[in-house]
């Protein structure tokens, strides 16, 4: 508060106007804790596996020391924290290397079978909302609805258009089983806007781009809540914190 502020030093800064605090007044410490103890839940948005990586590491540590008192510097990684309505979930693209084997018009005719599919022309097209996708291919937007029925409202993972995406186009048409390890494909950030994915088609590097509605925060918990785990490459979670080195010791 105003009153009383939260930290003991503050640091000259770095230069760039950041301010950093340090706080190790037990009574600091305390209060915050508490403030924390208070949320009913933390939901990682960025960094899952750096995070499952950490507690292996940290329960390794652990079996290896026959001293483990549960406070050492390895049970404990370095995390931000921003509260949802802070964080914005953009959408995250893809972009394919090949039709797998069709012509356009067969590649346009065979989304026809689950989407409503329109011809937008040459001016980029954003997708309008849920279940909506916009397609370039060719010098060509086009827009892409899901058809009622080609997916599940009641399903957290099934709902999501990452999902639909995969399973009705990536899948289905141009025979991308995993998108982890499929050589086929690339994604791109919503941050570069779509008109990166016009220029990689037009290139010639890539065949077909596919863009996203952006996943609501409300999706995310939803799947968190559910215990479920959202497909790889769904968000890109703004902001994003300055690139650095920073070192964590764990002894």
């Amino acid at each position: 508060t105003a009153e009383k502020p939260v930290y003991d030093f503050i640091a000259p800064g770095d230069g760039f106007g950041h301010t950093f605090w340090t706080i190790d007044r037990e009574e600091d410490i305390a209060a915050i804790t508490a403030e924390f103890a208070q949320m009913p839940a933390l939901y990682i948005a960025d960094g899952h596996h750096r995070s499952a990586a950490a507690a292996l590491v940290g329960a390794e540590k652990a079996r290896q020391n026959p001293d483990h008192r549960g406070d050492e510097e390895y049970n404990y990684f370095m995390a931000v924290c921003f509260p949802a309505n802070q964080l914005t979930i953009i959408d995250y693209n893809r972009v394919v290397k090949d039709l797998n084997g069709l012509t356009p018009a067969q590649f346009v005719a065979a989304l026809q079978k689950n989407f409503t599919v329109e011809e937008k022309g040459a001016d980029i097209y954003r997708p309008s909302g849920l279940h909506n996708f916009s397609l370039y291919l060719d010098g060509r937007w086009y827009s892409l609805t899901a058809k009622e029925g080609t997916y599940n409202d009641d399903d957290p993972i099934g709902v999501l258009d990452v999902t639909i995406s995969s399973n009705l186009i990536l899948d289905e048409i141009l025979g991308i089983k995993d998108l982890r390890s499929d050589k086929r494909i690339d994604f791109v950030g919503g941050i570069r806007g779509l008109g990166e994915l016009k220029k990689r088609v037009d290139s010639g590097e890539m065949k077909v781009a596919l863009a996203l509605y952006p996943v609501s925060m409300k999706q995310l918990m939803d799947i968190a809540d559910t215990g479920n785990i959202m497909p790889p490459k769904t968000t890109w979670f703004e902001p994003k914190l300055r690139s650095g080195l920073v070192i964590h010791k764990l002894e």
